[in-house]
C-alpha cells in the first residue's frame, strides 16, 4: 500500500492544509512487513492539489491514502477521484500515526484549524 503523509519541513510534523502542502513522505507499507524509510517528494507549486488541474501525471496519484493534519471537503472529494482516502489526524508524528494505522487503532481527532474555514468557503466554487 503507497501511503503519503502531509509533512511540515522544516518540523517534519504532520502539516495541515494539505491542498497547499508541498512536502510529503511516501511510504511503500507491506503487510507483515516493518515500516520502510519514507520517500521525500516535493512538488512545485503548479502540483499542488489547490493549483494542479488535473491535465496529466502527478507524484501523489497512485497512493491509496493520504495523511493530513487538515483538509476542505474539495481535497477530499479530489483525491477520492483518484483512488486515494484522505485520513485527517491530530497526531503530529509520521511514523506513530502510521504505526498506529497499520496496527487499526485511532489517530487522534485533528487539531483546530481556522484556515478549515477558509477552505470551506473556497470549495463553494471548487471544481470538485
Amino acid at each position: 500500500m503507497r501511503i503519503a503523509v502531509a509533512v511540515d519541513e522544516n518540523a517534519g510534523r504532520i502539516a495541515g492544509h494539505a491542498g497547499q502542502c508541498r512536502h510529503w513522505l511516501v511510504y511503500e507499507c507491506r503487510a507483515g512487513q516493518p515500516l520502510p524509510q519514507p520517500q521525500t517528494l516535493e512538488l512545485s507549486r503548479e502540483q499542488l492539489p489547490h493549483h494542479f488541474r488535473d491535465d496529466g501525471p502527478h507524484p501523489l496519484r497512485g497512493c491509496e491514502m493520504l495523511v493530513v493534519g487538515s483538509a476542505g471537503d474539495g481535497f477530499v472529494r479530489h483525491m477520492a477521484s483518484w483512488g486515494a482516502e484522505v485520513v485527517r489526524t491530530g497526531e503530529s508524528d509520521p511514523r506513530r500515526a502510521l504505526e498506529r494505522l497499520i496496527a487499526g487503532d485511532p489517530l487522534p481527532d485533528t487539531r483546530p484549524d481556522v484556515t478549515r474555514l477558509l477552505c470551506k468557503l473556497r470549495d463553494l466554487f471548487s471544481r470538485h
